[in-house]
């Protein structure tokens, strides 16, 4: 017994913001941002907190998949823009559906959507619940350093959901974590604390060194991928799309070359919303469910990769 997909959901924030509109605050231009990382526009909040969008996006996938938050058994969030460390962002979400089920937040960055399908697989294997709400949501315009061009033109806000029921659509998992913040760091305020000598080292943001980012995420999708097809019996013939974190187009180009795969069969959609972390692949599955893209039996390669360092593949029959 595992899950299989019942409803999908997001959210973006209405407010757009270009290229255009960055090269008034930072030193970059159109031209600059799109050959780089492949971004046009990104939606930024400018009210509305991670667990806000987590709602929004939890309620479109509810009134997606004919469920009544009642019927909830288990809420499981992701993100490392939550507005407070308590309450989680699960239990946010959770409060603003009125309900009462267990809730769990799972920080693996941008991975985390595929740490949490997994964390759903081991509840419904030992059938202790029956119907999951599963949120990836993020504010990281709220972590970024809007002086350094490098960080700041690559991520947007949003939150993308899916609900989950009994039945057979998730496959299998791969994952892999090498702990270090020598690549990405998205360090804490140190506090007051009167006997704590270290000082701060680094802004309270994102930071990210790209040419290192991206070796390990071409490999993260390559490695990934081919070990739990091959680990399945299966081939990237056998895939119907491949719905990668959105980190970045040149990212994903080097993966399908790499891969040998048309570039039609991977879902990108990272030029209207930036990198939006955990949101990225679930703000993907629902884009794609909202235009008819998806049909029952489709088998969906979902890679994934980011700070931790933390990769991992999934495989999803829809």
């Amino acid at each position: 017994m595992s899950f299989s997909v019942l409803g999908t959901g997001m959210y973006v924030p209405p407010k757009v913001v270009t290229n255009d509109d960055l090269s008034q605050i930072v030193d970059t231009n159109d031209e600059w941002v799109m050959q780089r990382v492949g971004v046009h526009e990104r939606h930024i909040s400018e009210r509305e907190t991670a667990a806000d969008m987590g709602y929004q996006a939890a309620l479109a996938a509810l009134e997606n998949s004919g469920i009544k938050a009642e019927e909830l058994d288990l809420i499981l969030a992701a993100s490392v823009s939550g507005e407070s460390i308590s309450p989680s962002v699960s239990c946010e979400i959770q409060n603003h559906l009125g309900v009462s089920c267990m809730t769990m937040d799972i920080n693996a960055a941008c991975s985390a959507f595929d740490f949490m399908l997994e964390t759903a697989a081991g509840f419904f294997a030992r059938k202790k619940v029956k119907k999951v709400l599963v949120v990836g949501a993020e504010r990281l315009s709220r972590l970024l350093d809007w002086t350094d061009r490098s960080t700041c033109v690559i991520f947007g806000d949003g939150a993308g959901a899916v609900v989950l029921g009994e039945g057979d659509g998730y496959i299998d998992a791969v994952f892999n974590v090498k702990g270090g913040n020598d690549v990405i760091d998205i360090p804490q305020p140190v506090g007051s604390s009167p006997f704590y000598k270290r000082e701060q080292e680094k802004k309270p943001c994102i930071h990210m060194k790209g040419q290192e980012t991206f070796k390990f995420a071409v490999n993260a999708i390559c490695k990934d991928s081919l070990r739990v097809l091959e680990r399945n019996g299966l081939t990237l013939d056998d895939v119907s799309y491949i719905v990668p974190h959105q980190a970045n187009k040149r990212i994903i180009d080097f993966a399908c070359t790499k891969l040998k795969v048309p570039k039609d069969k991977f879902y990108v959609n990272i030029d209207r919303f930036g990198n939006t972390s955990s949101a990225s692949i679930p703000i993907a599955l629902a884009e794609m469910n909202r235009k008819g893209m998806l049909k029952k039996g489709d088998l969906l390669l979902l890679p994934a990769f980011g700070g931790g360092l933390a990769s991992a593949a999934c495989l999803l029959r829809w």
